[in-house]
């Protein structure tokens, strides 16, 4: 066992398996129109990974087969994949829930133009990463003019009735600009809200907080000046059990760009496939056993753990001790 695994054994007394799939994250590829400092998976221009046709119609037969509440589509950049219409069209015209994964300024490249306007006719559900509602501490982790052209997006978003509209969720999404935990969510989903509406109009359905985790350039970051073991031991020191039965790798499962089955996004980042007794490929899916996997964990499983909790859907916990 390792160092997680241990962990939760003696301070929860349980292990770590998955209950059920309720949804089907698929992540579209690496390329991205950005390079965040904080992107555990290193997405970039110059990358090139991005899922072909063959696999997302295996993941159609397989979202078919498992009947998910969610299809939770994700990158890189997803919008920017030349596929993602057709993709979301399939799952749309089956009429499975789908949400896309954006960091707004994807939606100003060349030929995305009328995106926003085709998530709406087909009611996808947007998670957009807006990590402060401060333009200084938005360009500072995201790059120069990133905040400018965000507002500008989630006006156009807010004009189809995102945010409003029930059935046009807008949910952003915080995380830290440094070496520290997400504080509270709702408190903090209030100073979004204020902020935003004051400044620039701008309404949203709630906000998800995320942990930066020890992986990917925000860790090679923090190793470069020196705070990876600070970092770590505030995660280690924030362990909250509280936060175990709802993180997300027991209730989802990660299809990766070439296929690959994960338990999670980040363990993506790390080449953690599913365990090892399991089918590794979309192709090769099989429900039962998936659905009651041993989750796969490392030390970086400590970034769910702490505080009030992380996840894709924001924090797992009302109390953070």
């Amino acid at each position: 066992m390792n160092e997680f695994e241990i962990r939760i054994q003696k301070d929860c007394g349980l292990n770590l398996y998955a209950s059920e799939i309720q949804k089907i994250q698929v992540n579209l590829g690496l390329k991205c129109n950005q390079s965040c400092r904080h992107c555990h998976l290193a997405c970039g221009p110059e990358r090139e990974e991005m899922m072909d046709w063959e696999t997302m119609a295996a993941v159609l037969k397989i979202v078919h087969n498992v009947q998910p509440e969610m299809v939770d589509i994700t990158g890189g950049a997803p919008e920017i994949h030349p596929l993602i219409r057709k993709f979301v069209e399939e799952l749309s015209d089956d009429g499975y829930n789908v949400q896309v994964r954006t960091n707004l300024t994807a939606l100003l490249e060349p030929g995305m133009e009328d995106m926003p306007d085709f998530f709406k006719d087909h009611k996808v559900h947007i998670v957009a990463s807006m990590p402060c509602y401060l333009e200084e501490n938005v360009n500072s982790q995201r790059g120069d003019g990133v905040y400018g052209k965000s507002i500008q997006i989630l006006q156009k978003l807010n004009s189809l009735g995102y945010g409003m509209n029930p059935e046009l969720s807008l949910y952003l999404v915080y995380n830290p600009g440094g070496p520290s935990l997400p504080p509270d969510q709702s408190q903090l989903e209030g100073d979004y809200k204020r902020e935003l509406s004051n400044r620039f109009g701008i309404h949203f359905t709630g906000l998800y907080t995320m942990t930066n985790m020890p992986i990917g350039r925000f860790w090679e970051g923090l190793k470069r000046e020196k705070k990876d073991d600070e970092y770590m031991q505030l995660l280690l020191g924030g362990f909250n059990c509280q936060t175990v039965g709802e993180l997300m790798c027991r209730h989802q499962v990660c299809v990766a760009w070439d296929g690959t089955l994960y338990d999670c996004d980040f363990n993506i980042a790390l080449g953690l496939p599913v365990s090892e007794e399991l089918p590794k490929n979309i192709k090769d899916f099989t429900l039962e056993p998936l659905s009651n996997r041993r989750i796969v964990t490392g030390r970086h499983c400590f970034g769910c753990t702490a505080g009030f909790g992380s996840s894709c859907g924001g924090a797992l916990a009302s109390d953070n001790l």
